[in-house]
């Protein structure tokens, strides 16, 4: 993987040089070229609204769009009517509490997260089954991070109606066993629902062969566009999962007595869909695809980890959350905490000098957790195929610039 060739795609890098390190991946990616030159085009000269004009544009319009739904189903191995445009992963969650779940979970019955969840896959099950007098369950972690599988087989029963889990946190960096953990779950009969805004921009899904039912990602976390993302719906569930929101383009028939859906994934895509978005998210896994093999990207993310976290554990007062050595094959972020120094102190820090570091810092949409680890906030570096071992190096003498 050539990272210089791959940096100058990419006109932040060009316009900041080495004065700008960006290592905010896990909160949005920068966007290359090649992406916003598509999204310019299609307003340049293609701007029309899909499915509901003859006229030679439209066509162009509507074409363009379902290439673009068509080539993401293809990326994470779906059928191209499995996809389903939303806003973003959050959007995508909602969609499921709001529909299937109100649907499908009534008082008594139970859904299962985990204590590493992001707040959009804690928060929409909590109104839910506070609503409709469920219960919530909740999967413990480990001591060094990792989801503790005895007590997640202990809690599923015959009243699961749902699992609801991150393929990979955005705190600790854990990749969790989503294929053991789907398969333990439809053996109870729940369904289950894989947040993948973590691990899609970072290693090749095959959503089929992994056995999800639902799934979802943003398009912003790998290259493309804000404003979209992919909802997968398993086919044999699409009957069963009603209408998200009701409007034009959705329907099928429309009577003052009553209305027949449109097939999907048109019913559940209400309104003029995201379709410069969608052109750009295409676009940004097309670039994905013939610039960044995903085993070169697993690679050199497991190179800036590594030196990462071996560089920050020789600083003393420096304390790493997560499972090192998963993250040290596997991972692409590193959070860590300062004795006796906040994190925000630190992130506005590492801005402040001739060089600016990038970093976030807070609870990061995941104070369950932090609670849990009795952490007010930690600092999160997050890595794509745009860092470099020389900007992690730059880092660290930052880093123990600020403890001298």
């Amino acid at each position: 993987m050539n990272v210089e060739k791959i940096r100058a795609d990419f006109p932040v890098f060009r316009e900041l040089t080495k004065n700008y390190i960006y290592f905010d991946n896990a909160a949005t990616t920068q966007k290359p070229q090649q992406v916003i030159d598509k999204i310019s085009q299609f307003y340049a000269y293609h701007t029309a609204n899909v499915f509901r004009s003859l006229y030679i544009k439209a066509e162009e319009a509507t074409s363009l769009y379902e290439q673009a739904r068509a080539q993401i189903a293809a990326f994470i191995g779906v059928h191209s009517d499995e996809v389903i445009f939303t806003s973003g992963t959050t959007e995508g969650i909602n969609f499921i509490a709001s529909t299937w779940g109100a649907e499908f979970i009534s008082a008594g019955d139970e859904i299962v997260v985990s204590q590493m969840e992001h707040h959009a896959n804690f928060l929409p099950w909590q109104q839910l089954v506070q609503k409709v007098g469920a219960h919530l369950k909740i999967v413990p972690i480990t001591t060094d991070g990792y989801l503790n599988m005895q007590a997640y087989q202990d809690l599923l029963s015959s009243k699961t109606k749902l699992v609801a889990i991150t393929h990979a946190s955005n705190v600790l960096g854990t990749t969790n066993d989503v294929k053991h953990i789907i398969q333990l779950a439809h053996h109870v009969g729940a369904k289950v629902l894989v947040d993948a805004a973590q691990s899609a921009p970072h290693q090749k899904l095959d959503v089929h062969e992994m056995g999800a039912d639902f799934l979802v990602f943003s398009s912003h976390k790998m290259l493309g566009p804000t404003g979209i993302g992919c909802l997968f719906i398993k086919r044999e569930l699409q009957d069963l999962v009603p209408p998200y929101q009701f409007g034009g383009g959705m329907v099928a028939d429309v009577c003052c007595e009553r209305s027949l859906w449109a097939p999907a994934p048109r019913k559940f895509e209400a309104g003029t869909p995201p379709i410069a978005q969608a052109i750009g998210f295409a676009a940004a896994i097309n670039y994905l695809k013939e610039n960044v093999p995903f085993a070169d990207l697993k690679r050199h993310e497991s190179q800036l980890t590594t030196r990462a976290i071996e560089e920050l554990e020789t600083i003393k007062g420096i304390h790493i959350v997560g499972p090192r050595e998963q993250l040290k094959k596997d991972g692409h972020l590193v959070s860590f905490f300062v004795d006796r120094i906040h994190a925000h102190d630190i992130a506005a820090f590492l801005d402040s000098d001739e060089i600016t570091v990038a970093v976030r810092a807070g609870q990061h949409c995941a104070q369950p957790l932090h609670a849990l680890l009795g952490l007010p906030a930690t600092v999160r570096i997050s890595f794509y195929c745009y860092n470099t071992l020389e900007e992690v190096d730059c880092f660290i003498d930052r880093m123990r610039k600020l403890k001298s």
